[in-house]
């Protein structure tokens, strides 16, 4: 996918059926969120690297290959970037071609099963937080071959780009990996539409839950 050219342009064409989204509040509310993003992963940031240290052994332990996993995601207005993961599932997973993991995937390893329940092979995201490419809520960062194809399933999968990609959202505490990309939509839109500092922190709050419980994992 291409990299849209212009944020302007890009507002234009899909921002028309979000007028919630354009308070008076915004530029306020982004200025805050900023600040949350970075003072969360600063305090957090020995824990994140402990527990990324401890993961990476047991990753290289199981399997032989990288413990880490790059890849192309699309963020704000349209924009690729590459997301680091811990990696999940076995070396060449995607050999046959891309294709979204599925309940019980036999790709993924043991340790990886452990990591996606509780979301830790997301953790070196926080790297992209500090990068500025992602914050910590805003709509998962799709892939650019599954965002293409979501547009043409979907229309207006596209209105999701309109904010940055979040380590975690509202679809990610109301179903995650369980829900169907077009419900996954309704509510990135819906988090668009009505975000702010209040719905942020709660975002967390039940990210925190799931991390624990393992809820919507695959």
């Amino acid at each position: 996918m291409k990299s849209i050219s212009s944020a302007d342009r890009y507002m234009e064409e899909y921002a028309g059926a979000i007028t919630h989204a354009k308070h008076d509040h915004i530029t306020y509310y982004r200025i805050v969120k900023r600040m949350m993003d970075i003072f969360f992963v600063l305090i957090s940031l020995p824990i994140v690297l402990f527990i990324i240290m401890v993961f990476v052994i047991l990753i290289k332990i199981e399997t032989s290959g990288p413990a880490f996993y790059f890849q192309r995601r699309v963020g704000l207005y349209g924009r690729d970037f590459n997301v680091c993961k811990l990696r999940s599932m076995i070396v060449d997973a995607e050999k046959e071609g891309a294709r979204w993991a599925i309940k019980n995937d036999p790709r993924v390893t043991r340790i990886g099963a452990f990591m996606r329940k509780t979301r830790i092979d997301e953790i070196p995201q926080v790297f992209n937080i500090l990068k500025g490419e992602m914050s910590l809520v805003g709509p998962r960062p799709e892939r650019p071959m599954f965002t293409e194809e979501f547009e043409v399933l979907y229309p207006g999968f596209k209105k999701r780009l309109l904010v940055k990609p979040g380590l975690t959202g509202l679809a990610q505490v109301n179903g995650g990996y369980n829900l169907s990309p077009n419900k996954k939509l309704e509510l990135d839109i819906y988090y668009i539409e009505k975000q702010g500092i209040k719905m942020d922190l709660k975002i967390i709050l039940n990210t925190i839950k799931i991390v624990f419980s393992g809820e919507g994992a695959r």
